[in-house]
């Protein structure tokens, strides 16, 4: 063999080798691209389930409050009817009562805001 055909064939070994290579590089390209498009998308997924969590928090929060005012006002009857002995000062005692939750409440909302 000659020095040229030694040259020729070396030469063209490194042409399939550099071929063989790029080919691996673009298969890994294309498999970092994937898993970056994946990343992204469960990204955007933990972000919608996180935003859930707090709008359920939020809601839970209000209802939990709700329940505390109905057993507020449940409990304010019971001690209205103890105290008041005839339907006139019972009535009374309530509108009362229930206009001085009515402003706690306001004042609890604008404590929250």
């Amino acid at each position: 063999m000659t020095k040229e055909n030694q040259n020729f064939l070396s030469s063209h070994t490194n042409m399939e080798t550099k071929a063989s290579q790029l080919d691996q590089l673009r298969s890994v390209e294309a498999k970092v691209s994937k898993l970056i498009a994946r990343y992204q998308g469960l990204q955007r997924e933990l972000g919608n389930a996180q935003a859930e969590i707090k709008r359920l928090e939020t809601a839970l929060g209000e209802k939990e409050q709700e329940i505390k005012n109905f057993q507020n006002q449940e409990n304010i009857g019971k001690i209205v009817n103890t105290i008041a002995a005839d339907a006139a000062n019972t009535t009374e005692l309530k509108l009362k009562i229930n206009e001085y939750i009515r402003e706690i409440d306001k004042c609890i909302a604008y404590l929250r805001d």
